[in-house]
């Protein structure tokens, strides 16, 4: 069973209206944290294999998994005899891994202290516990398994934060565009399959796993990109949340249908 960790332990500052008090995979879209989103969105694929990369504020996320059962079914309390009982049964097929990965480690710290928990050459999923899209999970395995080098990052396109506009030489505006996806370049949008070698790469805690040791798969030729021109949304901030939000309550989340 192909195993997926979701890196799930930093800070989340550009999200402090809500990471002063909770982990930012715990801040709600939908009423549900973007965390069980994303697992959900795994779990459809059959992806039931989780470990999560806890740090900042862990109790929280340790707490919702604990008691995930009486937080998401009916149940009944029998305050005289002091029982708890399920009155609805969790279908959910989830494995779920609480791993520890400290306070202050980067993103590649905590990927390398899952070394132990891989077989070696073994190939999983990693990804951000901030991001959703409708990435096809069974076909960026296959891609990954296909070309055999270390690493698959899926890329996508940039979204605009503004309205783009096209000016003429005598400063009159020839097109206007509000907040349309740019065409070209592509970015980072999480959604990895990695192979258990890299993290040899990796030298400690405190390396942060888009800079040196991506960095250095490029150049050895051992990172390839599955482009994915489908929907992807990060939730970096408070607006991100927003939109994120707006279009939960439009029906418009791919990732859910």
């Amino acid at each position: 069973m192909t195993k997926t960790i979701i890196l799930a332990g930093g800070y989340g500052t550009r999200l402090s209206e809500y990471t002063e008090s909770i982990p930012k995979p715990m801040v709600e879209v939908g009423g549900e944290p973007i965390i069980k989103h994303i697992i959900n969105y795994y779990s459809k694929f059959d992806f039931n294999n989780f470990y999560i990369a806890l740090g900042y504020k862990k109790e929280i996320i340790k707490n919702y998994f604990i008691n995930f059962d009486n937080i998401s079914q009916d149940i009944k309390i029998d305050m005289k005899n002091n029982k708890i009982q399920q009155l609805s049964k969790n279908k959910k097929k989830w494995v779920v891994n609480l791993i520890d990965t400290g306070l202050t480690s980067m993103t590649g710290g905590r990927l390398k202290r899952f070394k132990k928990y891989l077989k070696k050459n073994e190939d999983f999923f990693l990804t951000y516990g901030d991001g959703v899209a409708d990435v096809n999970l069974k076909n960026l395995l296959k891609f990954h398994k296909k070309h055999k080098k270390m690493i698959t990052v899926t890329s996508v396109r940039p979204p605009a934060r503004f309205g783009l506009m096209e000016i003429n030489k005598k400063n009159e505006v020839t097109s206007f565009k509000e907040k349309v996806s740019f065409k070209n370049g592509w970015i980072n949008g999480g959604f990895f399959v990695i192979n258990e070698r890299f993290l040899d790469y990796i030298d400690n805690d405190y390396t942060y796993l888009e800079r040196e040791p991506l960095e250095l798969m490029s150049k050895m030729n051992e990172l390839m990109a599955y482009p994915h021109d489908g929907f992807w949304h990060s939730m970096d901030t408070k607006r991100d949340k927003d939109n994120l939000e707006e279009l939960f309550q439009n029906n418009q989340l791919e990732w859910l249908k």
